[in-house]
């Protein structure tokens, strides 16, 4: 696929029978996005839902591409930030949606990070009981990861993601120019969502990153362009084969169980991003698979020493603040929605690229690594 200036597009597919949705990856497609949008709607009007971060660079852009294809649009604009995955902001977002006059057969846009996108799948798939809604992803990690798959929800005070649907969008829209402006700490962060699938399943693409990954976070565009688009087929692959994560989706978790009690411990704040808690719950999960014997000794270090020159948090030491007990870990993972009958599950793996799920984990056995870690200078 070739825009009108010249520039090449990417298109993957994420084949689900009727519900089949395509992802479009390239620069400043934000231009293209009403001759995109327009086809997609019953009406020429979509509500626009942001955050005061994305509002302030790129809103003004994406409404006039919305009004040049003739389409009328409401933008509701949100706090930036972790916490907004509330039932408060999901409350108030769907106030706000019914007050802007969306319709059953209208088309939300979700135009910003996973916090956007996740919330506003949410309330796309209980308001009206069920609208449709597109993605249009402003940083990597949701370029990559959250915006595709369906996968909607908020945040509980048990842990992340504990509340939700699945929705999948009707179309995904990742203009790789937005990265642009993402600060460095956030690209950082997205770039643990991409290394994450050449450690689960694709060594070949591990290893294209070790040697591509300086220029990818610096701006090389082809770089980008080709990690967001095997990223984004992997998922694809992954989603079309167990959609509601009854088996082979789980792997797309890696790290997950990890990171996602330590984003709890700290409170969802500015200490850990979501991708740096993947960050250091990946480099954990190649420990634990160490300590247990699965996975040959050095493999953990192989992944840490690239992570941490990607400018990531690899151990729980670098996490700013007191973290709380080991027990207190181990009870948020007890949440985590893989466990099944009490029993905590866990993406491990082999090698670098061969990843299982493992289950009926002893919360002893986790404990007991966790204690080992935090020894680890």
């Amino acid at each position: 696929m070739q825009a009108s200036d010249g520039r090449r597009r990417d298109t993957v597919s994420v084949d689900l029978g009727q519900r089949t949705y395509d992802i479009h990856i390239g620069e400043n497609l934000l231009r293209e996005a009403g001759c995109l949008i327009a086809p997609l709607l019953n009406r020429p009007f979509t509500a626009i839902v942001t955050d005061e971060n994305v509002a302030r660079h790129h809103l003004k852009a994406l409404e006039a591409s919305l009004a040049a294809a003739g389409i009328t649009s409401v933008a509701i604009i949100l706090p930036s930030g972790e916490k907004t995955k509330s039932f408060a902001a999901l409350a108030d977002l769907c106030e706000q949606l019914l007050a802007a006059g969306v319709e059953r057969r209208d088309k939300i846009t979700a135009f910003g990070g996973g916090v956007i996108g996740d919330l506003t799948g949410f309330a796309a798939a209980i308001l009206r009981r069920g609208i449709e809604f597109i993605q249009i992803p402003t940083t990597l990690l949701a370029q990559v990861d959250s915006s595709v798959g369906g996968k909607t929800g908020i945040n509980s005070a048990h842990g992340k993601n504990l509340i939700g649907a699945f929705l999948q969008p009707i179309k995904v829209l990742a203009d790789t120019s937005l990265l642009e402006t993402l600060p460095r700490r956030e690209l950082a962060a997205g770039y643990a969502e991409v290394a994450k699938y050449g450690l689960l399943g694709d060594l070949s693409f591990f290893e294209w990153l070790e040697a591509n990954a300086g220029i990818l976070l610096r701006g090389d565009a082809q770089a980008r362009a080709y990690a967001i688009r095997q990223s984004c087929s992997a998922k694809a692959a992954i989603v079309a084969e167990d959609e509601t994560e009854q088996g082979v989706r789980a792997l797309l978790n890696l790290g997950h169980t990890f990171g996602h009690a330590l984003e709890s411990a700290t409170g969802y704040s500015n200490r850990l991003l979501h991708g740096e808690g993947v960050a250091i719950g990946m480099v954990q999960a190649f420990r634990f698979s160490e300590h247990l014997k699965h996975c040959k000794p050095g493999t953990a270090d192989r992944v840490a020493k690239h992570l941490k020159a990607a400018g990531l948090p690899t151990h729980m030491h670098d996490i700013e603040g007191p973290l709380p007990p080991i027990a207190d870990l181990v009870a948020i993972m007890r949440q985590d929605k893989k466990a099944q009958g009490g029993k905590l599950a866990f993406i491990l793996a082999r090698a670098i690229g061969d990843a299982f799920i493992a289950k009926n984990i002893p919360d002893s056995a986790v404990a007991d690594f966790l204690a080992e870690d935090l020894k680890r200078k």
